[in-house]
């Protein structure tokens, strides 16, 4: 990464994008980064689509991502990741919940929903750990764990310790909900060893690959 990282968080209304960046944003500002971040929220409580971008480092003038200069791609929904992706640098990585939500353009017939939108994104040459963060949550007995699920995901891809993130959610949790301070801590960490897992797939199936036939 450069200087300043730049992250771009996308989604549904009601998935907890903006929550997730809001954290995110959080655990840079208590390490002491100069942090800004910018959202678009186009019927966010209706399920519509919600774009969040967040930039920090030693100095930061500006919040906006400018495409092709991403450093990391969170995706909540897939079809979004896939919508998306060209605001990644060329080695950027992607991160993306394979649980689907269809947002009210396709319901209405505007438009079509991708038939792969993760097949499609790796297509195009970009790095994609995929997961289900979406049946994580389900489990731990709590869909709207599913943000908590997907920064633990992104914790081991941040210029800083996973720990720092991990305090910063339950920070959060502790002092608005102190009831679901475990199961936060048990959706980052889930999180965190889907992600690891998948990524650890895809080691393996670039080896598969390469061994010659």
């Amino acid at each position: 990464m450069s200087e300043t990282t730049n992250i771009l968080v996308v989604g549904i209304g009601g998935q907890g994008v903006m929550t997730a960046t809001e954290i995110l944003a959080e655990a840079a500002i208590a390490l002491g980064h100069d942090v800004k971040k910018t959202e678009v929220a186009g019927m966010a409580q209706r399920g519509g689509v919600v774009s969040s971008h967040l930039r920090f480092g030693q100095r930061v003038l500006s919040p906006q991502i400018t495409p092709g200069t991403a450093d990391l791609l969170l995706a909540f929904e897939p079809a979004e990741g896939m919508r998306w992706r060209h605001m990644l640098r060329p080695c950027g990585q992607a991160l993306m919940n394979v649980g689907r939500l269809t947002p009210p353009v396709v319901d209405l017939g505007l438009y079509d929903y991708p038939a792969d939108p993760i097949a499609a994104v790796r297509a195009a040459g970009t790095r994609v750990v995929a997961f289900d963060a979406t049946s994580i949550a389900v489990k731990l007995g709590e869909i709207r764990l599913g943000n908590t699920v997907m920064l633990g995901a992104i914790s081991a891809y941040l210029p800083f310790s996973a720990d720092v993130l991990e305090a910063a959610v339950l920070k959060r949790f502790a002092a608005r909900k102190p009831a679901l301070l475990e199961l936060n801590r048990q959706a980052f960490a889930a999180g965190r060893a889907a992600a690891e897992q998948a990524a650890a797939h895809n080691t393996d199936s670039a080896r598969e690959a390469a061994v010659p036939a």
